[in-house]
Order: structure tokens, then C-alpha cells, then sequence
């Protein structure tokens, strides 16, 4: 997995960035909820702070909620900055944790250095690859949603019409961007899309400016894949009466007349299901792939309820008719390939 995957993920909240502090820890701990012997106990050790990025926030949850389910310790440990991260995952082999979990490619080069050290230790990391014969590594099908996100998009669009505002022209982001274009065009073959790339993964300004650009030719729908980016793209949506898209959550209570959808990415699923598999003794080395199958990856209304309202652009009877292609995909009967694989 290339070293990009996290700055799609770290989407607009981002902008605030790291911490600027030094190198020591801050750590949450969560009892499990289950009487009997000694508790199994598992650390997370997060890349920041939580409530940077929910991304993070997600999976702090997830782990959570596992440990109350079954009956484990989970203790977070938060990075204050990015070189902090390797003394982290350290001090929680130090305090001989059971399973220590990681996250995203500026976790990568530290996990490598301690599982390696420490071969008798089980690790795992969420949203990218670590190929050790001790490592559990979590990816998710985010062309999966992609593709619903462009059926959806397919559907909706009264101009025929749509626009994707991506971050940079990657091998990675064709999840994205050819997820949806395959997705629009089985819903809507007439339609034209206009592909811009920012060229960085934190320029608003630039992602503004592309989506101006897409809406003058008459895009109604310009679906955000630019990261930090998207901001743009969003301040954008306000200006010109255009609808968009957020990305990882739930992004529809910023501006829920504009932002009319969410792909989601289900890191507080991958998180419960490796304390579980863990607990549970079926937690093996390896990638573990999520998708629309296991809850991995999704679309707001569609595979999750939203606390917005549903904006009459999509409408009740598109969300239907997506849901029927997102069991299509379940089932097998409709596939949608992996870009990368192809």
C-alpha cells in the first residue's frame, strides 16, 4: 500500500494538524466489562491527538466498544506529533500489552522496526500494509463505495454532468476516481464527468478553484476526493449552488444544503473486529480487506443512517435504487474490480 492512503483519509478536519508538542504520550485507558481472570489487554496507539481527525476518533471508538463487549483491557495511547510514534508503540511493548494496534502509513516505518524486534509480540495496523509474519494488516474496497457514491451521483445529476476534484494523479486514488466513474456510468452512460487533480493533498485554494472551474461547465454534482482539499471544494459548493461530498464520516451537518453525501470508511469497525478476532483467537498475520460486505466501506443513507435530513437532490428513491446495487455488490452479482488489480 502506498504511503498516500491516510491523506485521502485525514479529509478536512486535518488542516488543523498535529500537535506541536514534544514526544510523550497521552494515553486513555478502557476497562473491559467482563468478570473473571486476567484481562487480556490491548494498546492503540494512534499516529496524534484525538480529535484531529475523526478518523481516529472512529477507531479509538471501535476499539472501545470492543473492550466492553469482550471483557478486555484497550488502552490509547496518543502521539503528540509523528516522531513520537515509534516510542509509543515501544513503551506499550515495554508494558507488555497482548496486541498492540497502529494506524496509517506514518506508522508504518516504526512497526516495522519494533515487530520486527519483537517477533514473539502480535501487532496490527488499520489502512495500509505491513508484511510481517507478526503483523495483521486492515485495507479497506474504498472503490466499492466510490462506485456508489457514482451511481448515486449518476442518478441525481439533472445536467448530465458531474465532477470529481481529486487530490493528485496516483496509481492509489484510481479506487476513487475510477470506483465512481464505473458506478456512474452503469447508472447513467450519458453522463460527462470533468477530472481535475489539485496536486497536493492540503490545497484548498486550488481544489476551490478546480471546482469553480467544473461547475462553469455545468457539473450540479462535484464529488470531493482531495483531501484537505476538499474544504475547497465545500466553500466552493456554498458559493456557486452545486452539491458535493465528504469523505471517512459523516460530512452532511457542515452544509447540508450542498453536502448531500458521504463515502465512509469504517475504521471503528476494523478496529472492533481485530480486538474481536483477537479475543476470540482468530486473529492470524496477513491484509484483512473491508468492504461493503463486512461494514468496511460505505455511503451515508445507503449503508448508514445520517443524522441530517435526506437533501431532495438524492431523494428517497435514489437512495433505493443504490441500496439494490450496494446488495447487488454484497451478494456478488455486481462486481466492481479493484483498479490496482487490473
Amino acid at each position: 500500500m502506498k504511503k498516500y492512503l491516510l491523506a485521502l483519509t485525514t479529509f478536512a478536519v486535518l488542516a488543523a494538524g498535529c500537535a506541536a508538542g514534544g514526544g510523550a504520550p497521552e494515553d486513555k485507558g478502557q476497562a473491559g466489562g467482563q468478570d473473571g481472570g486476567a484481562k487480556k489487554r490491548v494498546a492503540l496507539v494512534l499516529p496524534e491527538k484525538i480529535g484531529v481527525n475523526p478518523f481516529f476518533q472512529q477507531m479509538d471508538e471501535g476499539a472501545k466498544k470492543a473492550a466492553q463487549e469482550f471483557g478486555v483491557d484497550v488502552k490509547t495511547i496518543e502521539s503528540t506529533d509523528h516522531a513520537a510514534i515509534e516510542e509509543n508503540i515501544r513503551a506499550a511493548v515495554a508494558e507488555n500489552y497482548d496486541l498492540i494496534i497502529t494506524s496509517s502509513f506514518e506508522s508504518e516505518d516504526a512497526l516495522k522496526k519494533v515487530a520486527a524486534e519483537n517477533p514473539d509480540r502480535m501487532f496490527a495496523i488499520i489502512d495500509t500494509v505491513v508484511d510481517l509474519p507478526n503483523v495483521r494488516s486492515v485495507v479497506f474496497r474504498e472503490h466499492e463505495a466510490a462506485y456508489l457514491m457514482g451511481a448515486a451521483a449518476g442518478l441525481a445529476t439533472k445536467t448530465n454532468k458531474v465532477g470529481i476534484v481529486a487530490a493528485m494523479d496516483i496509481p492509489l486514488l484510481k479506487k476513487w476516481t475510477v470506483g465512481f466513474q464505473e458506478g456512474l456510468k452503469a447508472t447513467n452512460p450519458k453522463a460527462e464527468v470533468f477530472v481535475n487533480y489539485v496536486g497536493s493533498f492540503n490545497d484548498p485554494a486550488k481544489a476551490k478553484e478546480l471546482a469553480l472551474l467544473q461547475a462553469n461547465k455545468g457539473a450540479d454534482f462535484i464529488y470531493g476526493a482531495a483531501a484537505v482539499g476538499d474544504l475547497g471544494v465545500f466553500e466552493a459548493a456554498k458559493e456557486k449552488g452545486f452539491y458535493t461530498s465528504g469523505q471517512d464520516v459523516d460530512r452532511t451537518g457542515i452544509d447540508p444544503e450542498h453536502i448531500v453525501l458521504s463515502q465512509l470508511k469504517g475504521t471503528d469497525t476494523a478496529a472492533y473486529e481485530t480486538v474481536k478476532a483477537f479475543v476470540n483467537g482468530s486473529l492470524k498475520p496477513g491484509v484483512q480487506t473491508y468492504g461493503l460486505k463486512e461494514d468496511g466501506v460505505g455511503v451515508t443513507y445507503v449503508t448508514r443512517e445520517s443524522k441530517t435530513p435526506l437533501h431532495p437532490f438524492i431523494g428517497e428513491e435514489i437512495v433505493n435504487k443504490v441500496k439494490a446495487i450496494k446488495d447487488e455488490i454484497v451478494a456478488g452479482t455486481r462486481k466492481v474490480p479493484d483498479p490496482l488489480q487490473q
